[in-house]
């Protein structure tokens, strides 16, 4: 099936008030915000959106808040993959009913399951996304298993699986996927997004680009146009900030830039903390350095 997908999404932070529940009326501003700097989706309740402390209901109630805001504009990606299948299955057909356009899937962590456990537990997650697009996300650093290309293939035989977040820096492993898939590869992490443009990629879900949209959205605007010298100088400009995003456990210092920034995303769920001065220092530095207003000048 055809994927109605964009190039470039944004894993969009949860904001939380001082109390830390979620604050609905900021996460409808940020969807705005990104939807008007560039991104053609946001992911809700990714790992940058700290999906791992908030609750189901919370998810639901959030997707039902942005898809009326921004779903009309924008597609809307719920992220519903666990550990669990029964529990994936249960958010998916929820997202479901909220009006989620496509979803995004972990692979399954901490209990390792065989090649035919991996490949049943996609399955399911596919069928209760009733023809939907769910998007297999294969980040081995955090979930010690690696979706090689040969299983991608296979999970590609699933008619609404059509893509893959690959957040690994393995080049060669991203060549197989293109040569030997039909899936749509997004790069997972924002350092990625160039190289993978080079290579064929379909674009990126994104952490940089709630703060730098528009210049990810002019490097892969060029890279589909061919002009990759015009695509890696943007990439080079933005490489400081890539850094500081980095420099300490996602999300924690994308959400301290956005609140430099004015967008008041508020802080963190345990055991997450916030960014602490050093850290805060070095992504102000960073927003400096690719032209975006700091905490100095809001």
């Amino acid at each position: 099936m055809a994927a109605p997908l964009g190039d470039l999404f944004t894993a969009m932070v949860t904001p939380f008030n001082p109390d830390g529940s979620v604050n609905f009326p900021s996460a409808r501003r940020l969807a705005h915000h990104l939807v008007e700097t560039g991104s053609d989706g946001i992911v809700v309740c990714g790992t940058t959106g700290e999906g791992p402390t908030v609750s189901d209901r919370e998810k639901i109630d959030l997707l039902d808040a942005l898809v009326e805001e921004v779903g009309a504009s924008t597609c809307v990606v719920a992220n519903t993959g666990t550990y669990d299948t029964h529990h994936s299955t249960a958010l998916t057909r929820a997202a479901v009913e909220a009006g989620a356009d496509a979803f995004l899937a972990v692979t399954p962590y901490y209990n390792k399951p065989p090649r035919a456990g991996i490949v049943s537990h996609f399955a399911a997650i596919a069928e209760a996304a009733e023809g939907r697009p769910v998007i297999i996300y294969n980040i081995p650093q955090r979930v010690v298993l690696n979706l090689e290309p040969d299983v991608l293939a296979e999970l590609a035989e699933i008619p609404n699986v059509v893509a893959v977040k690959q957040a690994t820096a393995d080049l060669d492993q991203a060549k197989r996927i293109l040569a030997e898939t039909d899936l749509l590869l997004y790069a997972g992490n924002d350092d990625l997004l160039y190289p993978f443009l080079k290579l064929g990629g379909k674009g990126g879900i994104c952490v940089a680009s709630h703060m730098a949209g528009k210049q990810l959205r002019r490097m892969v605007d060029l890279a589909h146009r061919g002009d990759m010298d015009g695509a890696k100088a943007q990439d080079a400009a933005l490489y400081d900030l890539y850094t500081a995003l980095a420099v300490t456990t996602n999300p924690i210092p994308v959400k301290a830039a956005l609140n430099l920034l004015g967008h008041e995303v508020g802080g963190l769920r345990l055991p997450l903390v916030e960014a602490d001065a050093e850290q805060t220092a070095t992504v102000a530095a960073a927003l400096e350095a690719a032209g975006i207003r700091s905490a100095a000048n809001v």
